[in-house]
């Protein structure tokens, strides 16, 4: 998939910034605190990134111009380990929203155990407006400007909306080239005769069926004939509509920028894929849906698999789902969290529902690290087996001290930043 495709199935939604905001997070984190042994002093840590670079990166187009574009990086925390964060090219990105996803990912992080921080970043820019040839300059422009600031020691990067294994490949390339380096690590999610590992670019969507099997499984109500909705069919929604439908989901409805595709029945996923490969969409595979019309569609399990807030204060009391996966970071923003909690929908968190994906990077990382390349069923067992652990400690803390998925997912990344930051001190 080039980057392109890959911003365009952010799906509808990806623009709205507005309710991306720190403050959310930190409520969230408030409510979680009680249910921790983590003081109001440890969280302080938490609240305040270590690092957030603003760049302008100069860039010859095509036609002889200069034109100078804007790019962030935020490393969030390196307290157990360090940071490891996707760079998004999207138009409209700023700091801010670099800054909570970065923050995402060190709890994602914690949670799944790793010892790596968080970071994200990227730059303001629509991919698809650009060539082949600009894309490389940008990227590689972005990548010289922050040459001293990653690393396989200090900030991994990974790809994310708008990026894709050529561009990690253009970053690894750069790096390498400045320093005078042959290190893979600075990157993961590289083509695989790089450096690269097998299972990353299905690892997030693989996990979430994982997850969102292991979960209806818990609550005694099982996937097997199970109705599904996947808003954002690129990889990651592919992927776990197709994990699903292996479990015995029925996918009644996906969908992406350009449209949606809708059958009570279930979708035949080889006919879709096959569909979507030649058109390029969903749109125009069985009966037309909208993405807004899939969201409210009455199914046992919406997957959110595009950029954050598909789920907002607009459209939350449209949701009819019993279960709202997030299998990307912050799909449900949190004022609309609390919608649907009175509604009676289960909200499995991006915390478990998207850490495959982070698992895999990891995997990626350490077999960069030893030189030595594990096998694609390997890879898979991996991953299983440290998203189950995953999933299985917040769905165990959840039982036991009466909270939602959500609420133990933070409190269990608290207490495991808490432990480190405690074990570490305050330097000087």
């Amino acid at each position: 998939m080039n980057v392109a495709e890959n911003l365009n199935l952010a799906g509808t939604f990806s623009g709205r910034s507005s309710g991306l905001n720190w403050q959310g997070l930190m409520e969230q984190l408030e409510q979680a605190l009680p249910h921790t042994g983590v003081s109001e002093q440890s969280l302080m840590y938490f609240k305040h990134p270590k690092r957030t670079v603003t760049l302008s990166l100069p860039v010859r187009m095509d036609d002889g111009r200069v034109r100078v574009f804007k790019g962030f990086r935020t490393v969030h925390s390196i307290a157990l380990g360090p940071s490891m964060g996707g760079i998004r090219f999207k138009p409209g990105l700023n700091s801010h929203e670099c800054e909570v996803l970065a923050a995402i990912m060190t709890l994602k992080n914690a949670v799944a155990d790793l010892p790596l921080g968080g970071a994200k970043g990227g730059i303001d820019v629509d991919p698809g407006a650009l060539s082949h040839a600009e894309l490389q300059r940008l990227t590689r422009r972005y990548t010289s400007e922050l040459v001293e600031l990653i690393g396989p020691r200090e900030d991994i990067v990974a790809p994310d909306i708008g990026t894709d294994e050529q561009t990690m490949a253009w970053v690894l390339d750069t790096y390498n080239e400045n320093l005078g380096n042959n290190v893979g690590g600075v990157v993961v999610g590289k083509p695989i005769p790089l450096g690269g590992s097998y299972g990353s670019k299905d690892a997030r969507g693989h996990g979430a069926a994982v997850v969102a099997t292991r979960v209806l499984e818990e609550r005694g109500e099982g996937i097997r004939n199970a109705s599904v909705a996947i808003f954002g069919y690129g990889d990651a929604g592919r992927r776990c509509a197709e994990g699903l439908a292996e479990r015995g989901a029925r996918i009644v409805a996906v969908s992406d920028s350009q449209g949606g595709a809708y059958d009570s029945g279930g979708l035949t996923l080889d006919e879709l894929k096959a569909h979507r490969e030649l058109r390029g969409s969903v749109q125009g595979f069985a009966t037309a849906v909208t993405p807004a019309e899939l969201l409210a569609l009455d199914v046992d399990l919406l997957v959110l698999a595009s950029d954050f807030g598909s789920i907002h204060a607009g459209n939350v009391a449209d949701v009819r789902a019993h279960y709202v996966l997030e299998a990307t970071s912050r799909g449900v923003l949190p004022e609309a969290e609390r919608n649907l909690k009175v509604q009676g929908s289960v909200v499995i968190p991006d915390l478990i529902a998207s850490v495959g994906g982070v698992i895999a990077n990891y995997l990626e990382w350490v077999q960069d690290a030893s030189n030595f390349f594990w096998q694609e069923e390997e890879i898979l067992a991996a991953i299983d087996a440290r998203v189950l652990v995953a999933v299985n400690s917040v769905l165990e803390f959840a039982r036991t001290r009466t909270t939602d998925l959500r609420t133990a997912a933070y409190a269990l990344a608290l207490e495991k930043m808490h432990n480190a930051s405690q074990l570490r001190g305050v330097y000087p």
